[in-house]
């Protein structure tokens, strides 16, 4: 199985994490949407990170399916996903911070300012800070969402705050999220993030 794409997109790096923390094997291959083009487009000319290799070789895009996929593979990853309420909800507002700091931070890498929409950027960036005033209020003080084990729920949460402060940190303000800070450090802390920190070019090892 081979796990295709950069740690630092919170898609590619919430499915590492989840297979490094359920112990299963893959490949990380961390190949560039960018710099990498030609090579990525061999694997999934759709151009979409993640992408995942099974091992008869279809390929899957899309963070959600290949999870789902692995959870019909190992019993550990079925037992990340979420199944309480508050841990889907949860999970859904990380995915929304995820994508709309990812859509800001394109607009503004890949767009001049004469080309930006600034009614766009402006809906984008709202959405972006309901987001996080949602997860702000609903992460626990201590411990998970779910109040027992790490699981993919807090898991994508971690992932989408870290990469707003790696990404977008001038327009999310840590300071302005403190439980949701303190939780994302928490999950920082762990083996599995550590050993797929959200650095591009950086190859996960083997679960």
């Amino acid at each position: 199985m081979q796990l295709i794409g950069m740690l630092d997109s919170p898609y590619v790096r919430r499915v590492a994490v989840a297979l490094i923390t359920a112990g299963a094997p893959f490949r990380h291959r961390p190949i560039s949407l960018f710099r990498h083009i030609d090579e990525f487009a061999k694997l999934s000319p759709l151009l979409k990170a993640p992408s995942f290799v099974a091992d008869d070789g279809t390929v899957l895009i899309d963070s959600g399916l290949i999870l789902d996929h692995l959870a019909t593979l190992s019993p550990a990853l079925a037992a990340l996903r979420p199944t309480s309420l508050p841990a889907l909800r949860a999970t859904g507002l990380a995915l929304i911070v995820c994508e709309k700091a990812v859509q800001f931070h394109y607009e503004r890498a890949l767009r001049t300012p004469a080309q930006r929409s600034e009614s766009w950027v402006a809906r984008v960036v709202g959405q972006l800070n309901v987001g996080l005033e949602s997860l702000e209020r609903e992460v626990p003080a201590s411990g998970w969402v779910d109040g027992g084990a790490l699981g993919l729920c807090d898991i994508s949460v971690a992932c989408a705050f870290s990469f707003t402060q790696v990404m977008v940190a001038d327009l999310v303000d840590a300071k302005l999220y403190p439980r949701l800070a303190a939780f994302t450090a928490r999950a920082e802390a762990l083996p599995a993030f550590k050993a797929a920190p959200p650095v591009d070019g950086i190859v996960a090892p083997v679960g």
